[in-house]
């Protein structure tokens, strides 16, 4: 079974000391292995069709709100994007399709811009 869009993983589900570490799945997804978190491993058991309490959750370097994606380094895998909820003390990586997406895999975030399209450098901009 793989996740798929919309899917929450949250390692309080089977590890309820952790840090708490919670993704949604943006999309991708069909070679999800697991994500190793406080030397846990979250796989398809962790997905929760809602998100529990915030209390207790220890956030760490992996800013909250930010993506990770599989596609940034690795163009010809199954493209998982997941966003990171809460927590992530612990955050040690994500494997999917054989691949490890860390903290090399964020996604640059700007606003009004497509994924994959690049920013344009034709000058400045605007009338300040």
């Amino acid at each position: 079974m793989a996740i798929k869009k919309g899917d929450l993983i949250d390692e309080f589900k089977r590890y309820p000391g952790s840090c708490g570490l919670v993704v949604k799945v943006m999309s991708g997804g069909e070679g999800f292995e697991k994500i190793v978190c406080c030397d846990h491993e979250l796989t398809e058991e962790d997905v929760v069709t809602e998100l529990g309490s915030p209390l207790g959750r220890k956030k760490g370097p992996v800013p909250v709100s930010v993506i990770l994606d599989e596609k940034k380094l690795h163009p010809n895998s199954c493209g998982l994007r997941v966003m990171i909820i809460d927590g992530g003390a612990g955050f040690r990586e994500i494997i999917c399709c054989g691949h490890s997406l860390t903290l090399s895999s964020m996604q640059d975030l700007r606003f009004g811009q497509m994924r994959g399209s690049s920013p344009s450098g034709s000058g400045p901009q605007g009338t300040a």
